[in-house]
């Protein structure tokens, strides 16, 4: 997880994050769809969708963006029909991966999920083999310029349950359900959020010292991402944080 943070933290900060905006936008719209047709358009109610609203205006979606994909998945408006899959398995050098998908045809991203495994040097793994090592958190990235001591008595304050130090930058660890309401509570006291999410984090970590291995790791992440049908990728890569450094520089 410290490594895989580390990276999204540092395509956030290049600009990475702004230049995939629309992709990000589209995969926001159709959890959104999907949670509130699974529990209703009323977000206080369905804590699903109150979750993927609050991720979507994280990412500084719009308000009128994620009320029609609400009405999309209420039946107020034209909307997909989509499946949930999770998909399991290795990256090089035995990094476990989870890629969690919502798809309108089955066959066609199982095929496209495989066809990244078979190119990039992954193997698919059987359900269950890999999803044990994993357990949902709410993962909040702060500005490494912030006061430690500052930043501990307003998270602890704030519901977090514990802050570390992760490269450049600091690591506030919540219960998935207050991730959001933690990271409005430090933004509204002063301090720079990077990012906010509730992944799937191991304890589990492989470290990756080389360069070459690394980026063998994130090349087979970046490909999953970029598919259309994929909402998120979870890893237990554990990079060293002069290589992440130095792959970060050379983006």
């Amino acid at each position: 997880m410290s490594g895989h943070s580390k990276w999204a933290t540092i395509k956030h900060k290049k600009g990475a994050a702004d230049k995939a905006r629309g992709k990000l936008f589209a995969k926001l719209a159709r959890q959104i769809e999907v949670s509130a047709r699974a529990g209703g358009g009323d977000a206080d109610a369905n804590p699903t969708l109150r979750t993927a609203v609050q991720k979507a205006k994280a990412a500084q979606m719009t308000n009128d963006a994620i009320e029609r994909a609400i009405k999309r998945g209420t039946g107020e408006g034209d909307g997909g029909t989509y499946e949930s899959i999770t998909y399991e398995g290795y990256a090089p050098g035995g990094v476990a991966l989870l890629i969690e998908v919502l798809t309108d045809n089955r066959n066609r991203t199982g095929a496209d999920v495989r066809g990244v495994f078979n190119k990039l040097g992954g193997s698919m793994a059987e359900p269950g083999s890999v999803s044990w090592q994993f357990g949902r958190r709410g993962i909040i990235q702060v500005d490494g310029a912030a006061d430690e001591d500052e930043l501990m008595l307003a998270a602890i304050e704030a519901g977090a349950d514990d802050v570390t130090r992760d490269g450049g930058s600091w690591t506030v660890v919540t219960e998935p359900s207050a991730t959001f309401d933690v990271r409005q509570s430090l933004q509204d006291a002063g301090f720079v959020i990077d990012s906010a999410d509730t992944p799937l984090v191991s304890d589990n970590l492989v470290p990756i010292a080389s360069g070459e291995d690394a980026r063998k790791v994130l090349r087979i992440v970046e490909a999953l991402e970029d598919n259309d049908d994929v909402q998120d990728v979870y890893a237990n890569f554990d990079i060293a944080d002069e290589v992440m450094e130095s792959l970060g520089a050379a983006e």
